[in-house]
């Protein structure tokens, strides 16, 4: 079966959708991840989402909504002890990443009935994905881009220079805990794609691959958006074929791209420094 043939088909057309609108989302967000070296915290903020999906489970919600609000409070949460409860910043992840993974193992077994099916949201399905996941992240998209566009100076100061940007009379404690916010949300939204397991990478590699061309922080997030999208459509059509995980196999072609273009960079500064 060729790929115009694939596009007949309703499961893979949502798959491509949701490939662009989250490579969208996730190379917004990843770029001010990256830069801030906020990479621990999105990975504590990605496993405690795994507590809101017990939630969702056991009482019956929807367990993506569920996700989403645990994970909102939990970046809240880790800002919060960070910031005014003089805890290091580590360890107020270890809290929420902890908590997050034993509410959601303990209320996934106590939920009655037939165990929920776990794989698909800890190592991802992208043929999953429905036509609510891509309206979701459509508007994540809209929304993560007019914000970037009315903040993205500020955005950028707070980025590279908390202090910096505080005497510029920033106001950082409103761009930090939106930026949460955002990363939360996003981490959420992008789950069915590759998964709680490997979600990390997604906001991470396609961003360090880019920063190895250019140190321009807009050019870095077009750059990893079109990275992202790359790499999940290339996953999704070999693990189609090889009919291996999709999640891992668009993990896997993120990380092979980051080494290749490791690869040119060394080559192109050998012939230079000739």
């Amino acid at each position: 079966m060729d790929i115009l043939e694939l596009l007949n088909y309703a499961f893979f057309r949502n798959a491509l959708l949701g490939s662009l609108f989250a490579s969208i989302a996730c190379g917004i967000i990843g770029t001010y991840v990256v830069t801030r070296r906020l990479v621990f915290i999105s990975g504590g903020i990605t496993h405690a989402s795994f507590g809101g999906l017990g939630i969702g489970f056991y009482f019956g919600l929807n367990p993506i909504f569920s996700a989403m609000v645990f994970s909102v409070f939990s970046a809240f949460g880790i800002q919060w002890l960070s910031r005014r409860q003089g805890v290091r910043e580590d360890s107020a992840i270890a809290v929420f990443w902890s908590l997050g993974m034993a509410v959601g193992i303990m209320l996934t077994f106590l939920t009655p009935g037939y165990a929920p099916n776990l794989s698909e949201y800890l190592f991802g399905n992208i043929l999953t994905v429905t036509r609510t996941d891509i309206v979701s992240l459509v508007i994540l998209s809209v929304v993560l881009f007019l914000f970037f566009a009315v903040n993205y100076h500020a955005i950028v100061s707070v980025s590279f220079d908390t202090q910096f940007a505080r005497t510029r009379r920033v106001n950082t404690q409103f761009i930090e805990y939106a930026m949460m916010l955002f990363v939360a949300v996003t981490i959420v939204l992008s789950i069915r794609l590759v998964g709680i397991v490997l979600l990390m990478s997604l906001i991470t590699v396609p961003q360090m691959t880019a920063n190895l061309f250019t140190v321009n922080y807009s050019r870095i997030i077009y750059l990893s958006v079109g990275i992202s999208f790359i790499a999940c459509v290339v996953g999704l059509l070999l693990s189609y074929y090889l009919n291996v995980p999709s999640g891992a196999f668009i993990i896997f072609v993120l990380i092979v791209l980051f080494f290749l273009g490791k690869g040119v960079k060394a080559i192109f500064m050998a012939n230079k420094s000739r």
